[in-house]
């Protein structure tokens, strides 16, 4: 069975080259949801799909949800580009006899901006916002002592001014402890879920249905239809492997090859070496091989503490991208 996961890993990892094809890059809706909040995942490539820990690896696979064993609190802060904000929290219980349980919520606002139209290319004197949420529940369980698996449900808004749509996604993932030194094998599936379109009084307009006639009524109140679009769905499959350097420190090499919907196949990977279980720093490289990708190298860094019988986690990481600039984020996770 080892042999058979690691020859997959493989076959999908060599898959991750460039594509002749054309992609299919703005073609999704709801592509808020592919930002990843956490900064140690981001740190090291954002290849967390096989990342160990706790709360902070669930966003990249579920399935690590199962893994979770005391109460935990994540609060994430991403500074996206301009001036663009995403927050993310969320809340994980254990359940005796049962499982782990998940609460989140993902927010995303623009800030407000003015309103231009062409004839008033200066600003109408209006302002407006963009505002998207996902609250999501999930369970996860470690089946047996190597095994664990994790669902998750999301319900979905997105608001443009007066537009909005709303919709439901689904997460699911898996992960493997191949060996006994901690090797992990993962894999994910998220956003699967139906089309979306838009509505509101935004999308209303005057219309003529008979431009050629006069003495009708040449201004009937009349709303556009939008196209129903997919959701941003991707897949994940990686390996983290863990290398003991000292009495006092260890590294983290991870691996994972990425699967999206609207663009070609691509790879991440990264590091982790931790100091005293105190420190750690991190790097790495996301979406290698992507056609026309804008992505780049990532690093961050962390540190472990206790205070009154609870342990927190404080971590920054900085993610270039070749035209936008960086991109900073930071994440608090307390457990119980």
């Amino acid at each position: 069975m080892k042999k058979a996961l690691l020859a997959a890993l493989i076959v999908v990892c060599a898959g991750s080259g460039p594509a002749s094809a054309q992609t299919q890059t703005g073609s999704t809706i709801g592509t808020f949801l592919r930002i990843e909040p956490g900064a140690r995942g981001a740190a090291v490539g954002n290849a967390g799909s096989a990342l160990p820990g706790g709360l902070d690896a669930v966003y990249y696979n579920v399935g690590n949800l199962g893994l979770v064993e005391s109460s935990t609190v994540q609060y994430s802060r991403a500074d996206w580009f301009e001036g663009i904000g995403l927050d993310y929290v969320a809340v994980g219980l254990p359940v005796s006899g049962l499982g782990t349980m998940l609460i989140s919520v993902t927010a995303l606002n623009s800030g407000s901006m003015d309103v231009r139209t062409v004839e008033q290319p200066l600003g109408t004197g209006e302002r407006y916002d963009v505002s998207n949420v996902a609250l999501g529940v999930g369970f996860g369980k470690r089946i047996t002592s190597r095994f664990a698996a994790g669902l998750q449900a999301n319900y979905v808004t997105e608001r443009i001014w007066t537009v909005s749509n709303k919709m439901v996604t689904f997460n699911l993932g898996t992960t493997y402890r191949l060996t006994e030194s901690g090797a992990l094998l993962a894999f994910s599936l998220a956003n699967l879920g139906t089309r979306a379109r838009y509505t509101g009084r935004g999308l209303g307009i005057r219309y003529d249905p008979d431009p050629d006639s006069y003495g009708d009524n040449s201004a009937l109140p009349a709303e556009q239809s939008t196209d129903r679009f997919p959701l941003p769905g991707i897949f994940r499959i990686g390996m983290s492997v863990p290398y003991r350097t000292g009495e006092n420190s260890s590294l983290l090499f991870l691996v994972e090859g990425v699967h999206p919907n609207d663009n070609s196949e691509s790879m991440n990977i990264g590091a982790e070496w931790r100091l005293w279980n105190l420190l750690a720093l991190r790097g790495g490289y996301q979406t290698l091989f992507q056609t026309d990708g804008e992505l780049g190298p990532t690093f961050g860094f962390g540190v472990d503490g206790d205070l009154k019988g609870s342990h927190y986690t404080l971590d920054y990481a900085w993610a270039d991208h070749d035209h936008l600039g960086g991109t900073h984020r930071v994440t608090m996770v307390v457990g119980f």
